[in-house]
């Protein structure tokens, strides 16, 4: 039986057990019944794991004893990751398909083609999910690492220099410049480390680490809300785990950890 990954825009429907824990819905049919304008869709997540079905509702599921809606970012904590990522996936194809409907070219509304594309009838041309790709980087100097509170967290923690990757520049050359518009420093020896799907709507947050090189630290208002260069001793309050911002702190805290020993 296929497992159901159904979501009202950003909510993602679980069922809830008597113990506590959370899972993703596993039905031969949906577990709560669809409008009758709602088509569920079939996506195969990987090679590795059987084709699930995906739909999104347009009015809310009010919650039962047994099964709940639950915001994705929170669904991470009670999820295995396998399940999170299918659902992060399902999210990403969801909101994509509600975003095209038309042929950017001429105008037709698009066929369904794929599991992950359409085709316009009339000019022919294909279209596909688009990523929208971000870097995010860990500068350190010293003991010390750079963290910063941009002015969209929806909490009161620092986390690190991030940003979109622009037109005609590489990776590397999208760390180092957006390290320079949000804090006005130069940095080097920047280095891969490794990337995590962020389907927020949709988008590839692609990590990295780089050295301080020099400039003194001067915050863009208009991006960051504060920031600085942290220690073990004065950490601020950090982002929530299941980021890859997080990971890569946690990393930098437990090797300031070790070479303290």
């Amino acid at each position: 039986m296929p497992h159901w990954y159904i979501f009202h825009e950003q909510k993602l429907l679980l069922c809830k057990h008597s113990d506590g824990t959370y899972s993703i819905p596993c039905a031969s049919q949906s577990p709560i019944s669809l409008e009758n304008d709602v088509q569920p869709r079939t996506l195969h997540i990987s090679a590795a794991q059987p084709p699930v079905m995906t739909v999104s509702l347009s009015q809310p599921f009010v919650d039962t004893d047994t099964l709940v809606m639950m915001d994705l970012r929170e669904s991470y904590h009670h999820l295995p990751s396998a399940d999170y990522l299918a659902a992060g996936k399902c999210r990403e194809i969801l909101y994509w398909d509600s975003q095209t409907q038309y042929c950017g070219h001429c105008g037709t509304p698009l066929s369904a083609h794929t599991e992950i594309s359409k085709k316009c009838p009339s000019c022919g041309r294909e279209a596909w999910p688009l990523l929208a790709i971000a870097v995010i980087v860990l500068v350190r100097r010293g003991d010390q690492a750079l963290l910063v509170k941009a002015q969209n967290f929806r909490r009161d923690y620092y986390g690190l220099v991030a940003g979109f990757v622009e037109t005609g520049e590489t990776l590397e050359e999208c760390v180092a410049r957006e390290v320079w518009e949000e804090t006005h420093i130069r940095i080097k020896d920047i280095r891969y480390y490794g990337s995590q799907p962020w389907p927020y709507p949709c988008g590839l947050m692609v990590g990295f680490t780089a050295r301080y090189e020099s400039g003194t630290l001067l915050l863009q208002k208009e991006e960051l809300g504060g920031g600085g260069w942290f220690t073990l001793n004065n950490l601020p309050e950090l982002p929530a785990q299941g980021s890859i911002a997080r990971e890569m702190i946690d990393d930098w805290i437990s090797e300031q950890k070790i070479r303290e020993q």
